[in-house]
């Protein structure tokens, strides 16, 4: 029998190729590394690892393939083994992007905190693409995106449309330019800050660009939401953002202008598909939808 333990660290091992990065990602000592790889050749009787350079062998490919699929079936069983224990204790593990968590989860989670307290309730900051990667293996239990397609192993729910709209002074101004036949000075053009080519909200922005009739712009990429508000608050451009991301207790002072041209996408929740939701995680989720409700710009998937 091979020890699960040996295999998580193979895996880990196999991704990072590297024993003493391997070793910190699983807070283990080095030398332990290496044993459970040792032990793990032994039990199985053939080479797993060549070390110098590091490669896996043919039979190290192999096990790997199994390995990765029995660790992560695994953890899917874990997790619905929790949620129909009604988890009462434990860890529950949610993945959404910056700007979703700070507008739209602050509020359900306190009230998480208060209902469940002998649950840990863990966010992971990331993209929507990341959060379904980490629903998809279980890494996490519930995530948050923006234009989810419907695909296996996932199951996506609309919680509300995602309107888009301008922020920054200047659009009005660019575009009668555009109107008129005219083109800017020289190293006058009008600079739209945008998400980084990465974000599934980049892709949908970039196809509708031309809906704003503008002249030559530049294009500044940053990394979050919460950057194109600061950049654009600062005078360096007009960004286009969610239009649920612009809340009053941000007391804004450039131009804001709705962009009905734009095409709406949805925002909603991730799960895999046939999954076991607990009693936490549905309390966690009507939460959301009364926040939602709530919320400015606040329209509700029907």
């Amino acid at each position: 029998m091979l020890d699960l333990n040996w295999l998580n660290t193979f895996v880990t091992l196999a991704q990072l190729e590297h024993f003493g990065k391997t070793a910190s990602e699983l807070h283990m000592t080095q030398p332990n590394v290496s044993l459970h790889i040792k032990q793990l050749e032994q039990a199985t009787r053939i080479k797993l690892v060549e070390r110098n350079p590091f490669r896996l062998t043919q039979a190290g490919e192999r096990l790997l393939q199994s390995a990765q699929s029995t660790l992560q079936e695994l953890q899917v069983c874990q997790s619905d083994l929790n949620a129909i224990n009604d988890l009462s204790q434990g860890t529950l593990s949610i993945a959404a992007s910056d700007i979703i968590s700070r507008l739209l989860l602050i509020k359900p989670f306190q009230s998480f905190k208060d209902e469940f307290p002998g649950i840990d309730l863990s966010l992971f900051n990331t993209t929507s693409t990341q959060a379904a990667e980490l629903v998809k293996s279980a890494k996490a239990d519930l995530g948050f995106v923006i234009a989810q397609k419907e695909s296996q192993p996932l199951h996506f729910t609309e919680l509300r449309q995602v309107r888009w709209c301008a922020l920054g002074d200047g659009l009005e101004k660019w575009q009668q330019l555009t109107e008129q036949g005219q083109e800017p000075e020289k190293g006058a053009e009008p600079t739209l800050i945008l998400l980084g080519h990465d974000t599934r909200t980049r892709d949908l922005i970039d196809m509708a660009l031309p809906s704003l009739k503008l002249p030559k712009y530049r294009i500044m990429e940053v990394g979050s939401v919460d950057a194109q508000i600061d950049w654009a608050e600062a005078g360096f451009g007009i960004a286009i953002v969610p239009a649920f991301s612009l809340h009053p207790k941000l007391n804004l002072t450039s131009t804001i202008t709705p962009l009905p041209d734009f095409p709406t996408t949805s925002l909603g929740y991730i799960v895999r598909q046939n999954q076991v939701l607990s009693r936490a995680i549905k309390q966690l989720l009507q939460w959301v939808c009364e926040e939602i409700t709530n919320s400015p710009h606040g329209n509700p998937a029907k």
